[in-house]
């Protein structure tokens, strides 16, 4: 049966989902957001929200040029797999030591534990392996209906 929406579409639903919640409750861990109202705190989350949709983009189109394609969901190969969650991944941790070492677009608190050397946030790496295990196994299971 063809699908009525591409894969990226319900990608991006589901992403947005599970990455929105989760900026949202790890928001206690960065003391950038200290102090600020509510509102505000909700908009820097929706703006890294749109940060972690593109590395899912990105991470599912490498994936799906190893995997055989776009579908590769349906039938995920180990290597694309692995392809997905290392480029997730990799481009996490480049993110988030640019933004709080370099330009210091945000910082970390006294709860956030780190990665060694790098200094990446434990709860980011965390995110980008819990989130997207979730949208994978939901896409697989849309792509079986």
């Amino acid at each position: 049966m063809k699908r009525a929406v591409p894969v990226e579409v319900d990608l991006l639903i589901l992403s947005f989902l599970g990455h929105f919640a989760w900026e949202l409750l790890q928001a206690p861990l960065f003391s950038s957001l200290e102090g600020i109202g509510h509102f505000a705190g909700v908009l820097i989350c929706l703006h890294a929200t749109l940060g972690d949709l593109g590395i899912a983009l990105v991470a599912f189109w490498c994936a799906a040029w190893l995997g055989g394609g776009r579908g590769w969901v349906a039938r995920p190969i180990l290597g694309a797999v692995i392809l997905f969650f290392g480029v997730g991944l990799v481009a996490t941790i480049g993110f988030e030591f640019v933004s709080t070492e370099i330009l210091n677009r945000w910082s970390y608190g006294p709860g956030m534990p780190r990665l060694p050397i790098v200094g990446t946030g434990f709860a980011p790496l965390v995110q980008w392996l819990i989130v997207p295990s979730l949208v994978l196994w939901y896409l697989k299971r849309l792509a079986k209906e």
